[in-house]
C-alpha cells in the first residue's frame, strides 16, 4: 500500500485491523503524520511480531 494511500485511508485501516486484533487499542493505533515508525514500533511491541510482519499486516487489511 502507498503511504499516501494509507494516510487517506487510516481510520478504516485502524478499525479493521482491531477487528482483526482485538487486544490493539485507539493508543496502539494512534497515527501521526511524521512519525509513522513510532506506530510501527507500537504494534510491534504489543503483537510481539516483526517490523516486517507489521508493515505486510497493514498491508492485508487494506
Amino acid at each position: 500500500m502507498y503511504k499516501l494511500e494509507l494516510i487517506s485511508r487510516w481510520n478504516e485501516v485502524k478499525e479493521k485491523l482491531k477487528r482483526r486484533y482485538a487486544m490493539l487499542t485507539d493508543e496502539d493505533l494512534m497515527f501521526r503524520l511524521g512519525r509513522e515508525g513510532e506506530l510501527i514500533i507500537r504494534l510491534q511491541r504489543k503483537l510481539g511480531k516483526s517490523r516486517a510482519d507489521v508493515m505486510r499486516m497493514i498491508g492485508e487489511v487494506n
